[in-house]
C-alpha cells in the first residue's frame, strides 16, 4: 500500500493525494478488492539510502548482532516458567513497558459511552448480508469525536438467530468507500491542509466482504480519523484532546495516535458486546501498515479480542527494532515523520534500540494464547518482513507455555507459503499492504480459530 519513493514527500502532500490521510501507505502494490485481478509479478519498490536524513540499511550482512529482551524473564532476571507467573506478573510488566515507553498510556472506557444504532438491520450486498450502522458516542452529551461503524453479518446466520464471529478492520478510508453499498451513510475524512473534514473523492480502503460472508464471518469497519486525525496538528480534533493539548506539550508516556486508534477499536468491542447478533467472544481485529501496528497493539492490550491479523506493521509493530534493517525507531520518531503516533519516550531509543527494554517479540507474545497472523510482503524491504518472522520465532516460547502451536520453524518460508498455526505468518509475493491472494489466507486463519460453522 505504499511505495518507498513517497516517503521523502512532505506528510501533507501525501495525505492530500490520498484524500484519506494515509501517509505511510501509498500504493506500491494495489490494495485488494473483490474485483481486483490476482497479483502476479511485482516490481520491488525503490530503496532510498536515507530517510529524514537517517541512513537505511537493506544489507543482511550489515544487520549486526543483537540480543532480544526475553519475554519469559522478569525485569529483575527471574525466569517465568508457568502460565500463572506470566499472566499475573510478567505480562502486566510488559504491558506497562509498552504503555510507558512506546505507545503511551490510554484511558479506560469513557464514562457516558453510548450507542446510536440508526440502521438496525437492512438487507444488503445482493441479499447476502444484513447491514447495521452505529454511531458510538464517547460521552453522554453526544458531542466531540465519535465512531461511525458499519457492519455486515451473514444474512442466513442472522435469520437462524446464530451469533456470528466478526472481523473488525480499522480503515484509512471512509466506510462508504470500503463497500459497494449505496445504503451506507457517508462519512467525511480529514484534510490535513485545512484541518477540516470533507467528503472523499476516491475509493480507498476497499474490503472484500463477500469472501468473509460466504465463510459465515461478519465484517465491520470504521474510519480511523473518527478517533484521531493522522497529522501532528490534529490533537484538538481527536480523542486525545481529553487529556493533552498538543503532541509537543505532553508527558513522555502520554498516548500517541496509535494508542488512540487501538483505544477506538476497544470502544467498538464495547458495542459488539451489546449486539445480540454478534458473538463478542469471537471478534478478530485487522489493520494495515500503521493500522497493522494499531491492530497488534489493540489485540495485545485488550484481551477481549479473540484473534489478530496485523498486515505489514513493520517498525513499531511486528518487526524487530533491535535488528538494523529497513525502518528504525530513529526513522519513525524523526521530527519530520511520525513521532505523534507514539509516546514521546520511544524517541529515547532512536539510534540505541539495544537499550530498549522491549521489542516486537514481546509485543507478539502479549497476544498469546490467542491466534495471531503476521502478514507481510517479500519485497516490503522498508517494513522488514524477515524481522517480523524473527519476532514471531522469538515469541514462540510464550505460545508453547500455553500449549499452543508456534511457527514450528526458524526458517523463513517462501512467499506464498503461509504458516497457519496459533502463531501464524504469511508473506505474499509483493510489497506493502494486501494483495488479493491474502484474502483467502485470512479466511482460512479465521475459520481455523473463530469456527464460524458453530
Amino acid at each position: 500500500m505504499r511505495s518507498l519513493s513517497l516517503r521523502s514527500l512532505p506528510l501533507a502532500a501525501i495525505l492530500l493525494a490520498a484524500t484519506t490521510v494515509h501517509a505511510q501507505s501509498a500504493p506500491a502494490t494495489p490494495q485488494a478488492g473483490p474485483n481486483m485481478p490476482s497479483a502476479t509479478a511485482v516490481t520491488p519498490p525503490a530503496k532510498p539510502e536515507d530517510v529524514a536524513g537517517i541512513p537505511v540499511n537493506y544489507d543482511e550482512s550489515k544487520v549486526g548482532t543483537y540480543t532480544l529482551p526475553d519475554a519469559l524473564k522478569m525485569s529483575d532476571g527471574t525466569p517465568v516458567r508457568d502460565v500463572k507467573t506470566w499472566e499475573t506478573k510478567r505480562r502486566p510488566e510488559i504491558v506497562r513497558i509498552f504503555e510507558t515507553q512506546q505507545f503511551g498510556i490510554a484511558p479506560g472506557k469513557p464514562v457516558g459511552e453510548n450507542f446510536e444504532v440508526f440502521d438496525k438491520g437492512t438487507p444488503a450486498l445482493n441479499g447476502k448480508a444484513i447491514r447495521k450502522q452505529v454511531v458510538i458516542w464517547l460521552n453522554k452529551e453526544k458531542t466531540g469525536p465519535h465512531i461511525n461503524l458499519v457492519e455486515y453479518l451473514p444474512a442466513n446466520k442472522v435469520a437462524a438467530k446464530k451469533r456470528t464471529p466478526v472481523l473488525l478492520s480499522i480503515n484509512f478510508g471512509a466506510p462508504q468507500m470500503a463497500f459497494d453499498d449505496p445504503g451506507i451513510r457517508p462519512v467525511e475524512v480529514w484534510n490535513p491542509k485545512t484541518g477540516k473534514r470533507e467528503m472523499p473523492t476516491r475509493a480507498f480502503g476497499k474490503l472484500n466482504a463477500d469472501i468473509f460472508l460466504d465463510a459465515g464471518i461478519g465484517i465491520a469497519t470504521f474510519y480511523y480519523g473518527d478517533i484521531d486525525p493522522d497529522y501532528p496538528a490534529g490533537v484538538p480534533d481527536g480523542v486525545r484532546a481529553m487529556n493533552i493539548k498538543s503532541n509537543d506539550d505532553r508527558p513522555g508516556d502520554a498516548w500517541g495516535s496509535i494508542a488512540a486508534w487501538a483505544w477506538g477499536m476497544s470502544r467498538v468491542q464495547d458495542y459488539f458486546e451489546t449486539d445480540k447478533d454478534i458473538d463478542a467472544k469471537r471478534v478478530a481485529v485487522h489493520g494495515i501498515s500503521r493500522l497493522g501496528k494499531t491492530a497488534l497493539w489493540a489485540g495485545a492490550h485488550d484481551q477481549r479480542f479473540a484473534a489478530v491479523i496485523a498486515s505489514c506493521g513493520g517498525e513499531g509493530g511486528g518487526a524487530l527494532s533491535h535488528r538494523n534493517y529497513g525502518e528504525t525507531i530513529a526513522h519513525m520518531t524523526a521530527p519530520s515523520r511520525y513521532p505523534y503516533q507514539f509516546a514521546k519516550n520511544w524517541a529515547n531509543y532512536a539510534g540505541f534500540p539495544d537499550t530498549a527494554p522491549m521489542d516486537a517479540n514481546m509485543l507478539v507474545a502479549l497476544v498469546a494464547p490467542r491466534p495471531l497472523l503476521l502478514q507481510t510482503g517479500n519485497v516490503d524491504f522498508w517494513s522488514d518482513p524477515k524481522g517480523e518472522f524473527l519476532a514471531a520465532v522469538a515469541a514462540g516460547p510464550v505460545y508453547r507455555l500455553y500449549g499452543k502451536q508456534d511457527l514450528g520453524t526458524d526458517v523463513l518460508p517462501a512467499a506464498g507459503v503461509p504458516i497457519l498455526h496459533d502463531l501464524s505468518y504469511e508473506m505474499h509475493n509483493g510489497g506493502h499492504g494486501m494483495v488479493p491472494s491474502d484474502w483467502p489466507v485470512y479466511v482460512d486463519f479465521l475459520k481455523m480459530h473463530l469456527h464460524p460453522e458453530r
